[in-house]
């Protein structure tokens, strides 16, 4: 039997009373804008993404002009304009403008992955690593960067690191699933095996490290556990440009079933969801989402963490409402996120884990405070 959508949202104006995120149970605003508001206020987002993402393009150690960056689209496009020097070109072409896009793509992703995780587990610290993807792919990358014999022949570069990333990851995940197997998919095993996982993905990368791994490897990968835009190339925007608008979808899907689940799981079954299908279907398709973000530019922390509390301070908890702002504010957050980590000590680049985690902590407490905890 599944769910009537409408039966979910009559149910809903109760959440004033209780807290969708998890959290003890406080006063909360089911909305805080009406339709039209909000429409406006996605139309706005989307504005502001597409100003972010041309803006973002043109930041860097070496000036690029709106004209200039106006005549490499055209010219890549077919419009007819005058091509750019090849020099200038390829910088905007073939650096700039994928690590911006890439920093669009994973922002979504991970602030969605966050908002379903909130739900899913009804814990208001859930984030997209809760699951131990993160970990397991980290200890993925190392393993094929430091035993590249075992992965992608010698002289392996970004693509094994990226291949060991994303295996690691889906064995991290595989192994979750192993273990809950017979517990069941209540949320607090979620959250508890999930950590457990993590912890041995984390040892385990240290000690291939240690054991392992000379000076020189060990600071570059230690760059990309942090998390960075630099590597992301057309190849590996295409392949996010793929999962991410399928895994968004998916979860919007569920929004009604999130809804529920937001209240428990007792409740979410007396309104005929599938407690325990839904569940394992939003975890695959946030473990999907974080394997290819993590597998492709890194951890980048506290992204997943702020941006689902933030947006729902502004159109409150319905999930129907809350996925798609979310996965704009992350594209936008990530975008100038990474922008400052190219700017902020140029000409030397800094990862943009570093920049969100600074920038994510007092947003945070900033949050906790409008929701009267602090």
């Amino acid at each position: 039997m599944s769910a009537d959508p409408g039966t979910v949202d009559l149910l809903l104006p109760a959440a004033r009373d209780v807290r969708v995120d998890g959290a003890p149970s406080r006063r909360v605003r089911a909305g805080r804008a009406g339709g039209p508001a909000r429409t406006g206020l996605f139309l706005a987002g989307v504005l502001v993404l597409a100003v972010s993402v041309a803006a973002g393009t043109r930041i860097g150690a070496a000036d690029v002009g709106w004209t200039d960056l106006g005549r490499v689209l055209g010219a890549r496009l077919g419009l007819g304009t005058e091509p750019l020097p090849p020099l200038l070109d390829s910088l905007v072409w073939d650096l700039r403008l994928p690590r911006v896009l890439m920093a669009a793509l994973v922002g979504a992703s991970l602030a969605v992955c966050g908002t379903v995780l909130q739900a899913v587990t009804r814990n208001a610290l859930a984030d997209p690593y809760l699951l131990g993807v993160s970990s397991g792919a980290s200890a993925g990358a190392v393993i094929a960067a430091v035993l590249p014999l075992a992965l992608a022949g010698p002289g392996a570069g970004a693509l094994g690191v990226t291949g060991g990333a994303l295996v690691g990851a889906l064995l991290s995940f595989g192994l979750l699933l192993a273990l809950l197997r017979r517990t069941g998919l209540d949320s607090v095993r979620i959250a508890l095996t999930g950590v457990v996982v993590g912890q041995l993905f984390t040892a385990l990368t240290s000690l291939v490290l240690m054991a392992s791994a000379d000076a020189d490897t060990t600071r570059a990968l230690t760059h990309w556990l942090l998390g960075s835009m630099a590597p992301a190339r057309w190849d590996a925007v295409a392949v996010c440009a793929l999962v991410t608008p399928l895994g968004l979808a998916a979860a919007w899907l569920c929004a009604n079933s999130l809804d529920g689940l937001a209240f428990g799981a007792d409740t979410a079954a007396s309104l005929g969801i599938g407690v325990r299908r839904t569940r394992m279907l939003l975890l695959v398709v946030t473990a999907v989402l974080t394997s290819v973000a993590v597998a492709t530019v890194g951890a980048i922390g506290f992204v997943g963490l702020i941006v689902p509390h933030g947006v729902r301070l502004l159109v409150g908890p319905l999930h129907r409402v809350l996925l798609p702002h979310a996965a704009l504010a992350g594209a936008v957050f990530l975008v100038w996120t990474d922008a400052l980590a190219r700017v902020a000590f140029a000409p030397r680049e800094i990862p943009v884990g570093v920049i969100t985690a600074l920038l994510g902590v007092p947003l945070f407490l900033v949050v906790l405070r409008r929701k009267g905890e602090l």
